[in-house]
């Protein structure tokens, strides 16, 4: 039987431990009082430091970036949104960041410090007026890879730089600023969450649309003019908070505009991986979009909102797994023990389900057709027998989920999984997997590739060799598709003009555009 101790003896145990401490201490020759190192995190920002500071966010698409400049300035934020990281923030990131990052870090890191360098040799402010009118805002993470440490590279290389004391905010699911505090500066209130999700979600809808017209463009840069035209337009509804189903609708005319020929044959290319190296269009993936489309590809990129939908999906699967541990049969208070539980189930099916009906709406307003996002539910179920659901970092199971619908249902000519040099969970355990994956079906035309900010040229190298291959998919492909309808030009005078209309986008029955569209 389990006796409690009173609280007299549990008092004299911890000072007997002490004084056995410190008989140790000094036999050892330890230094009584030791200070350990910690790192500072000045986070004072309060509401009336709102108008004369200016936020700094930056690391998704360029498109999202710019929306999230707009939206949150609405709010009565002053925001600034960083360019896309470039080769020059890789060497500022390897300057003053630590030995042996990963690629993001780097980038990320060094972009805000050039950025920062920049204020102050080109713009002439000083280093105390850095330090006390900006401040900078990032996603934050306790995740198993360097992503849960990235933070503290910041304030490093900031250190190291000569900008000791620059205030970085993180937020993130548990942790972050604390909201407590009724003068802090930045409210991260559902308002704020719902129109930066408004803001990623545009951004998806308005890349996923330029992705699917820009290969097939007749007069080369004129999508990207047009998407030029689209963005300014978004950026202004927001920026002004109104209703925003107008400006689609003039960004779909606009689109509408874009001369196409989608019977040009292109290798469909599904681009997945690491999250940021997957996400970024510049030169920490080799600007791999561009390189792909130039070597005449048509890109299928994962939209941001897809990992929305999976941080959703994780909390529904532990919170099922909370529920199932605490049912017993004996279990008198089962019904208390599992409200919490049930209440969470709730709030993210409904939250999942407005994520998805606003990206519907919008996507229906600009003239995306025929895209669906991605089922959790089911990436999950195809890639449990390989890769457990429970495993989390990076993109957990999505990677090889992504991989078997893709090989099952025959969405693509090539899958490329692009990551940073010795990314853990992407390279040191998804890839593994995707060789069993490959052997299962051999149908599947499978490339990783690690980025380490230089080796371009051995990238493109396996790109291209892949890409080899998927084009005479593609061809043989669209041959066959031609031979079932009777011929190209059969194809064409029943087609009318939809081959020429930007925004007809053919339901999937192959895996190449221009033979959905002949099928």
């Amino acid at each position: 039987m389990h006796v409690e101790q009173p609280s007299s003896s549990l008092a004299q145990v911890e000072r007997e431990l002490q004084e056995f401490e410190q008989q140790q201490r000094k036999r050892l020759g330890i230094a009584q009082s030791v200070q350990h190192w910690q790192d500072p995190n000045p986070q004072h920002f309060g509401k009336t430091d709102r108008d004369n500071t200016t936020i700094l966010v930056g690391g998704l698409t360029m498109m999202q970036d710019r929306f999230l400049e707009a939206g949150l300035s609405s709010l009565g934020y002053r925001i600034q949104a960083l360019d896309c990281p470039d080769n020059n923030s890789l060497q500022l990131g390897k300057e003053f960041g630590n030995r042996g990052q990963c690629n993001p870090t780097y980038f990320t890191v060094g972009n805000l410090v050039k950025y920062l360098i920049h204020l102050r040799d080109e713009q002439g402010l000083s280093r105390q007026h850095i330090i006390e009118q900006f401040i900078f805002v990032t996603a934050g993470a306790c995740g198993p890879c360097r992503f849960g440490t990235y933070v503290t590279e910041y304030r490093k290389a900031l250190r190291d730089a000569g900008f000791d004391g620059f205030r970085i905010f993180l937020f993130k699911t548990t942790g972050g600023i604390n909201q407590s505090d009724p003068d802090q500066g930045l409210a991260f209130t559902p308002t704020f969450f719902m129109r930066m999700f408004k803001c990623i979600i545009l951004g998806d809808i308005v890349n996923l649309i330029g992705y699917r017209i820009r290969p097939y463009e007749v007069t080369p840069g004129s999508t990207d003019k047009a998407l030029e035209q689209c963005r300014d337009i978004i950026c202004e509804t927001l920026r002004c908070n109104k209703i925003m189903w107008p400006a689609l609708r003039r960004c779909r005319r606009l689109l509408r505009a874009v001369p196409v020929d989608r019977l040009q044959v292109k290798a469909k290319v599904t681009i997945i991986g690491e999250f940021w190296a997957m996400t970024t269009e510049g030169e920490g993936n080799y600007r791999l979009q561009r390189f792909l489309e130039n070597e005449g590809a048509e890109c299928e990129i994962q939209p941001v909102t897809n990992w929305l939908l999976y941080v959703l999906w994780q909390t529904r699967w532990d919170t099922r797994w909370q529920m199932d541990a605490h049912r017993r049969p004996d279990d008198n208070n089962r019904a208390q023990i599992n409200l919490k539980p049930r209440k969470t189930l709730i709030l993210c099916r409904l939250t999942e389900s407005i994520v998805r009906t606003v990206f519907t709406i919008y996507a229906r307003a600009i003239g995306l057709k025929r895209y669906h996002l991605a089922s959790m539910d089911e990436l999950a179920k195809l890639a449990r027998e390989y890769y457990q659901n429970e495993l989390r970092g990076g993109e957990g199971h999505m990677e090889v989920g992504k991989l078997i619908q893709c090989a099952k249902k025959n969405k693509s000519h090539l899958v490329l999984s692009i990551k940073p040099f010795g990314c853990m969970p992407s390279s040191g355990v998804s890839d593994g997997v995707q060789s069993l994956i490959m052997a299962k079906y051999p149908n599947a035309n499978f490339i990783p590739i690690e980025t380490s900010g230089d080796s371009a040229v051995n990238a493109y190298s396996r790109i291209q060799m892949a890409l080899f291959k998927a084009r005479q998919q593609a061809e043989a492909e669209f041959k066959k598709s031609c031979e079932q309808k009777g011929g190209l030009n059969a194809a064409k005078k029943r087609l009318g003009s939809k081959y020429r209309n930007a925004l007809h986008y053919p339901k999937q029955r192959a895996a190449g555009t221009a033979s959905n569209l002949v099928l």
